[in-house]
């Protein structure tokens, strides 16, 4: 009986993916970031310092389906995002970059049969960071984050390109020590993402 059941929600769960009309391709872009501030601590002359912003990239799978409700879709995707800021530290300006899976689920409509707008949030998972000292070691990482995503693109045939803004909502911070004192950067990004995909 349970191969049964399985069998038929299989058979449904296909039959609904063809129904659907689910795109999907690829997608790769330049990332212009900007992290918060960096937080000393236990160091003479205590200070907060913000960050300078840099670009990065980003490449990943996108899927795209449209929903029951009339001129929706929806757009989950997959992406590996690697992005830089720079700080002044110990008077001495120092690159700080970090690499991360999102996974934004957007919700869009779509315009005149080529233009586009979407907003959905984004989950976030953090790889690693760097802290471009060698006295400096991370001591404390948070992974997981959640931030929102919107934005407006245009589709010609095969090809689309979309601009796109994120904020970090969660709390996401990455902790540092060099042997004096240590310090944390705020790692919500607030960052404008520029983004070419290519449906197969």
């Amino acid at each position: 009986m349970k191969k049964v059941l399985l069998i038929l929600l299989l058979t449904l769960g296909v039959s609904q993916v063809a129904n659907s009309q689910i795109q999907f391709g690829l997608k790769a872009g330049i990332n212009y970031n900007n992290n918060g501030d960096l937080k000393l601590s236990n160091v003479v002359n205590n200070a907060v310092q913000g960050a300078d912003a840099k670009s990065g990239f980003h490449a990943g799978l996108w899927f795209k389906g449209k929903l029951p409700i009339i001129g929706l879709y929806l757009r989950p995707e997959i992406v590996y995002t690697q992005v830089k800021s720079d700080y002044l530290y110990k008077n001495a300006n120092t690159s700080y970059d970090f690499k991360k899976i999102d996974v934004p689920i957007l919700l869009g409509k779509k315009f005149f049969g080529v233009a586009n707008v979407f907003v959905g949030p984004s989950f976030q998972y953090v790889l690693g960071t760097n802290f471009g000292l060698s006295t400096v070691n991370e001591v404390k990482l948070n992974k997981f984050s959640l931030g929102l995503q919107s934005g407006f693109g245009i589709e010609i045939g095969k090809l689309g390109l979309d601009v796109r803004w994120e904020r970090g909502l969660s709390k996401s911070e990455a902790s540092f020590a060099d042997g004096i004192g240590n310090f944390t950067i705020d790692n919500r990004t607030n960052q404008i993402i520029l983004g070419l995909s290519y449906r197969l």
